[in-house]
């Protein structure tokens, strides 16, 4: 993943111009998914880790090997409360490493953490494990979810109470190695390999629902297509419209907003549908670029307005690898449509 370049940046400026400020600074996080479970908001972030190799376009520079879950009582809140290490890596047993960004659910008392990992094979898959408080601790199941494959979890709970799992990630989030639905190794260093051409529609994050004790996929994985104003899926060249990672889902007035992140390109994006499994027609951008590599979020309502949870680099003063959350209000337009959050004035 090409690094944004951080020179020449005042760094202490910046932060000054930055419309919100990290929610913790004693730990790097990022990925931030943000619920509310009785009335009070909780983040389930990935947490940044130096492994101190080299910057790639595989993402091995990310070190995460555990997850801390964050607690707020509102979205003014000056810090996130660290509520401590909720997970590890050493007690899941089908995963070796690389512990990435998790969602989090709630079903009769029950909490569920999913979240993305490289099994022993280095393959990503998605495991999920269970508690009884938002907190944790969580006990992971001893396998992975089936048929599941690539990165970020996002578990979306509809009205009339089905859930489901949107996922996927493209280069070092593996999507591109399962377009023939088998994993493929070869050219396993490059992240470009078995990408479509420009010309050709874009890779689609995945939607599957889920069984009724969350555990498992109740379906095979389908595409989330994204489509443009004529009904034609975006292309794979279109890089500052098309899906790259970091799905998220939401309702607004009946609609379903699914936004994402355009990866190389920097930009959180979104679309609306008419169902959970869309196709969603293209809209506009939720966030310009932050600094830093990655863009990735969660969108939630509290007591009648919105937030955007994010994260940026400006806390590492650039190293793109260290992030640190942070929220701000998201404003809608009559006609239903998201105000662009520029993330520094």
């Amino acid at each position: 993943m090409p690094e944004q370049s951080t020179i020449h940046i005042d760094f202490d400026e910046l932060n000054r111009k930055a419309i919100s400020q990290p929610l913790v600074k004693h730990i790097y996080t990022a990925d931030p998914s943000a619920h509310i479970f009785n009335g009070k908001i909780y983040i389930y972030p990935s947490h940044d880790i130096d492994a101190g190799d080299a910057f790639d376009d595989l993402g091995s520079h990310f070190a995460m090997e555990d997850y801390h879950v964050l607690s707020m009582n509102t979205p003014f809140d000056i810090e996130a409360i660290d509520n401590g290490v909720a997970l590890q890596v050493t007690k899941v047993p089908w995963a070796e490493k690389q512990m990435w960004a998790p969602d989090a659910a709630e079903k009769n008392g029950t909490y569920y953490l999913y979240f993305p990992a490289k099994d022993y094979d280095g393959v990503f898959r998605i495991g999920v494990a269970t508690g009884t408080t938002p907190t944790g601790p969580f006990i992971p199941q001893p396998y992975a979810i089936k048929k599941s494959f690539s990165i970020d979890p996002a578990v979306f709970k509809d009205d009339d109470g089905i859930y489901y799992m949107y996922f996927g990630g493209i280069w070092g989030g593996q999507l591109q190695r399962w377009r023939t639905g088998f994993f493929k190794k070869e050219q396993a260093e490059s992240p470009f390999a078995f990408l479509p051409d420009n010309n050709e529609p874009a890779l689609c994050a995945k939607i599957a629902k889920l069984t009724d004790d969350l555990l498992e996929f109740a379906e095979d994985p389908k595409d989330v297509k994204i489509i443009d104003d004529e009904g034609i899926p975006l292309l794979q060249g279109d890089t500052e419209k098309r899906f790259f990672e970091a799905s998220w889902m939401h309702k607004y007035n009946g609609k379903y907003y699914f936004s994402y992140s355009t990866g190389d390109t920097h930009y959180l994006c979104y679309a609306i549908g008419d169902n959970p499994y869309g196709p969603f027609k293209y809209m506009g951008r939720i966030l310009e670029p932050v600094v830093g590599w990655t863009s990735h979020h969660s969108i939630i309502e509290f007591k009648g307005r919105w937030f955007l949870f994010y994260h940026d680099s400006s806390l590492s003063k650039g190293i793109t690898h260290l992030r640190s959350i942070k929220v701000t209000e998201l404003f809608y337009n009559k006609d239903g449509s998201i105000q662009t959050v520029k993330p520094y004035h």
